[in-house]
């Protein structure tokens, strides 16, 4: 199963109002494992950059005017994604975008049932709690120190992390639950020995048989060696 994790930058909140994509990451998953293959594109949005902006992205107008358009990077975009689930934080904004500015370009819009909401998952999973992608990092323990800026790239490695850790780890479906009478929080529970040892399932049949065996091998077997 193919899935892509996905992060937009933008010049603001509202493609109806001019605001334009200016950098898309995007990181690869095959069987809920990171492949290493990316995609990374800043953008020319054919506008300036609101000043608010500047602090957010760290880019600037004279930064981004020798990147290229999103017409002229569209298809690549969309050859890069396929037919994969988008995996994305707060998907209605970046999809919002992303459709406006394929549809400037005169192709089809992306189905919203391709969108994975790893904010929706969050708030059904931790009802009440901080669900922002900062929020989940210091839930999971996922390092995003690097996060000084905000980067499409650097947003979707961590989100990568993070989507992992909500579907329960690197092996989604093999979540065990806690049982006895540990505490979540304590780190240095540890099980305890049984009480008294399982019986042997070993039936005296069975036992003879093996015994029969072992003494047809010879006298002198590698295990009785000294």
């Amino acid at each position: 199963m193919r899935e892509i994790v996905l992060d937009t930058e933008t010049t603001g909140f509202e493609p109806e109002s001019g605001d334009r994509i200016v950098e898309i990451g995007a990181v690869e998953l095959v069987n809920h494992v990171v492949t290493g293959e990316v995609y990374h594109q800043y953008i020319n949005p054919e506008r300036s950059m609101p000043q608010g902006a500047f602090e957010v992205h760290g880019l600037g107008d004279d930064f981004l005017r020798g990147f290229p358009t999103f017409k002229e990077i569209g298809q690549a975009f969309l050859d890069f994604i396929g037919d994969a689930k988008l995996v994305i934080h707060n998907a209605a904004f970046d999809m919002k975008f992303l459709n406006a500015e394929l549809e400037w370009m005169g192709l089809a819009r992306l189905p919203a049932d391709r969108a994975v909401d790893t904010l929706a998952i969050a708030r059904s999973k931790f009802p009440g709690s901080p669900a922002s992608l900062d929020a989940l990092c210091r839930r999971f323990g996922v390092d995003n120190a690097a996060r000084t800026k905000h980067g499409a790239l650097l947003d979707s490695e961590i989100l990568a992390e993070v989507y992992l850790e909500l579907i329960g780890g690197r092996q989604p479906g093999l979540t065990l639950a806690a049982t006895g009478r540990r505490d979540a929080g304590d780190e240095a529970w540890r099980p305890r020995p049984r009480p008294a040892p399982l019986a042997p399932r070993i039936t005296d049949a069975e036992r003879a048989a093996h015994e029969a065996f072992v003494a047809s091998l010879g006298d002198a077997p590698l295990w009785r060696r000294t």
